[in-house]
Order: C-alpha cells, then sequence, then structure tokens
C-alpha cells in the first residue's frame, strides 16, 4: 500500500475547503480505513498552526491543531537524519525551509508528496508527487 505525506498546502485546503480538499479528503478516509496514518512532518504541522493564527487567530489556530489530532495523520519529528536531509534538499534545490521537510519525509519514507505547492515541481525526478489542486 502507498504511504503519503502531507505539505501543509495540502491540509490548509483541505480545511479550508480549498481546490485539493476532494482529493486530500479521500486519501484521508482511505488512512482510516486502511488503518495507515498519512504523514506529516512536525515542521509542516506548525506551518498548518501559524497560517491559521494569522487568518484566523490563536483560539482558532488552537481548534485546529485539535482537529488534525483526531485525523488519521502521524505527525513525525524532524530528527538529525530528516534535517539533514531536509538541509541539503534545501540547498541543492533552493525550496523554503518548512518545504523541504515534507520533502525529506517524503523521501526518507518512500512516499509521494501530497501539496498544492509549484515550488515542488523542482523535486518532480526526485519524488513522486500527488498534485492536491
Amino acid at each position: 500500500m502507498k504511504r503519503y505525506v502531507l505539505d501543509a498546502t495540502a491540509l490548509i485546503a483541505f480545511f479550508q475547503d480549498e481546490p485539493g480538499a476532494a482529493k486530500v479528503q479521500q486519501l484521508l478516509t482511505e488512512a482510516r480505513d486502511t488503518d495507515r496514518p498519512l504523514l506529516l512532518s512536525v515542521v509542516n504541522w506548525g506551518e498548518v498552526y501559524y497560517v491559521a493564527w494569522q487568518r484566523t487567530g490563536e483560539t482558532a489556530a488552537r481548534q485546529r491543531i485539535e482537529e488534525i489530532a483526531r485525523l488519521p495523520i502521524q505527525v513525525v519529528d524532524a530528527d538529525m537524519e530528516l534535517t539533514h536531509l531536509a538541509a541539503s534538499l534545501k540547498a541543492r534545490h533552493k525550496l523554503p525551509y518548512a518545504d523541504a521537510f515534507a520533502a525529506s519525509l517524503a523521501l526518507h519514507s518512500k512516499a509521494s508528496l501530497v501539496t498544492s505547492d509549484p515550488d515542488f515541481k523542482r523535486l518532480s525526478r526526485e519524488l513522486d508527487l500527488l498534485w492536491a489542486h
């Protein structure tokens, strides 16, 4: 069974009912039904949190984090190995730093990266991308 890593843009699209939300909903349903959670880097978890805070305030951001905790999503810590790979990806591909963590987790987990962020086009030869838009 295929593994998936969520980029912050995909999860934000899901919560905001933006283009790509249906694809993320489908993956969440499959994750629940197969008991195989989607993966999310703690760095990208933080990205979802701060975007929610900026858009709707601290209370709503805390509620968003509680919602994520109820979904079939496993938040993965940024250890030395993932951080080293993320830094290498940032250096080689000039990715935003948080994006590099999503990519490093996908590569490390041999998973597809679910995103709507065009910055990842730079990695289309190295990384299996599933576009959520």
